[in-house]
């Protein structure tokens, strides 16, 4: 039985390695040359947030209807898919995204707000609609599959989550150029097939290396 603390680091650990060059980063960062980053921040963190609980439940309910060792190499399944798909995806450089204009209900509610307030509700509507089938949402299954639905993974991915997409909606406001995310997804890559590697081991040789 993992402890708290070890969800929360693994669940850390493997968000982290899943959100840079993410659709919804991206999202953050376009939104973020336009309206206040920090409501940017604070919409997408909210729709993060809710999208987490249901991803964390529906892993939970696959827990309870297979046995551990199909469990066991449903997980290790994607975390080789997660760091083929980020070397498979490895640009030498990503564009800040053109940001579609919000629909005329959407921007009617916005202006409804104090200017400082603007933002938020673009951000929300575009991560809710916009991350699903994301991978960030897979690693979220895959540790509720894993350790069923503890809020342990819950807390562990919000604590990725929101620090990357502040930092990104804030380099964003500030300079909106072009940088290389080349090795952030090399090693992110690496990190997914090491834990991919760790569950594979536990079964070949009876031993598991890493907090997973």
């Amino acid at each position: 039985m993992e402890s708290f603390i070890s969800i929360v680091g693994t669940a850390f650990i493997l968000q982290l390695t899943a959100l840079p060059g993410e659709k919804g980063q991206l999202v953050i960062a376009g939104l973020a040359t336009r309206y206040n980053p920090y409501m940017v921040v604070a919409g997408a963190s909210t729709a993060f947030g809710g999208w987490t609980i249901i991803e964390i439940l529906l892993g939970n309910a696959l827990k309870d209807a297979l046995p551990e060792v199909y469990l066991d190499g449903i997980t290790a399944s994607l975390f080789f898919i997660f760091g083929a798909w980020l070397l498979y995806t490895t640009t030498d450089s990503v564009d800040t995204p053109e940001v579609a204009p919000e629909g005329s209900r959407l921007a009617a509610l916005q202006a409804r707000l104090p200017e400082r307030l603007h933002g938020f509700l673009p951000s929300f509507w575009l991560m809710v609609f916009g991350e699903f089938g994301d991978k960030t949402q897979l690693v979220t299954i895959g540790l509720a599959v894993q350790y069923g639905a503890t809020p342990a993974i819950w807390i562990g991915e919000m604590l990725a989550i929101i620090p990357v997409s502040l930092a990104t909606a804030l380099f964003f406001s500030k300079t909106a150029h072009r940088f290389d995310q080349t090795w952030f997804h090399r090693v992110a890559a690496g990190i997914f097939v090491l834990f991919g590697l760790d569950i594979v081991a536990a079964y070949t040789i009876g031993r598991s290396f890493l907090p997973l």
